[in-house]
């Protein structure tokens, strides 16, 4: 998790990860208290913190990346990105890649509305693209509820379990718990395809055969924030656009022309995923 802040315009950026819920608390007091004009929070766990810092602190405005609020408030804004069409367009990648029409996603519990998008996305973005495909889902619907989104270990079988049953790709989304998936498939040498953020740069020479990611263009829609605020304009919801990270040279260049027309086909509703936006 990340949190940014800005005063006067200018941003501060504090790396707020793996630590503890009261430090990260601690650091959204310290710039609401300084005055900062717009305190962005980044992550779906931090949803009812700023929720709570948008009622303590109304002199600033709260943004929250990537999290959804059942409440409104004049200083509070949320943005999210179609988990669906991030899923979708690493499906009909995926597709592409494999050679045995059987590609693998796993994802953290059903039960969290954006990992059901992002996987049911990914299942869809598969069948599109190819009828014929077999996909393999799984999720971490069982497992301990204190570990949500950091157990790797799981992530990491989950990923093994696919590829022994002829997975030749792993779609993997939900933090920590995704990218054990991603180590799996890069110590297999199968191809992964990552979300929420570059994982191939996060993850180094533990995700060596990640081929891409696709996650929001946060900078753009924090841009585009920050432009509003400034006339003194606040949106309370924002649906950002979404990017990927650019293939490598030795993929065909087809692959790359056919996501940008894919993705702004999504963007447009062209194309729709048909994707519930939560579990049945």
């Amino acid at each position: 998790m990340r949190g940014l802040a800005y005063k006067n315009h200018k941003q501060i950026e504090l790396n707020i990860s793996n630590q503890l819920i009261h430090v990260i608390i601690k650091n959204i007091d310290y710039f609401a208290t300084q005055g900062f004009d717009l305190i962005i929070t980044s992550g779906i766990g931090l949803r009812n913190y700023t929720l709570l810092s948008a009622d303590l602190y109304p002199d600033s405005v709260f943004v929250g990346l990537n999290q959804t609020f059942t409440e409104t408030r004049p200083n509070l804004i949320s943005i999210t990105f179609p988990e669906d069409q991030m899923g979708f367009a690493a499906g009909t990648l995926a597709t592409q890649l494999s050679k045995t029409g059987i590609v693998g996603g796993v994802c953290e519990t059903s039960g969290i509305d954006a990992m059901w998008r992002y996987c049911e996305g990914f299942r869809a973005g598969v069948l599109f693209t190819n009828p014929e495909a077999k996909v393999l889902i799984l999720y971490r619907d069982n497992g301990d509820r204190e570990k949500i989104f950091i157990d790797e270990k799981w992530g990491y079988e989950a990923g093994i379990s696919l590829i022994q049953r002829g997975a030749d790709v792993i779609f993997s989304a939900g933090g920590v718990t995704g990218q054990g998936a991603l180590r799996a498939a890069s110590e297999s040498n199968i191809f992964a395809i990552g979300t929420e953020r570059n994982q191939q740069l996060a993850l180094g020479k533990n995700g060596t055969s990640i081929v891409s990611s696709f996650f929001g263009a946060s900078r753009l829609e924090v841009s585009e924030v920050m432009r509003f605020v400034r006339q003194g304009l606040i949106q309370p919801y924002r649906v950002g656009q979404i990017q990927f990270v650019a293939l490598h040279p030795k993929f065909p260049e087809s692959f790359t022309s056919e996501l940008n027309v894919l993705l702004q086909k999504l963007w447009l509703q062209e194309i729709h995923t048909n994707v519930l936006p939560e579990k049945p």
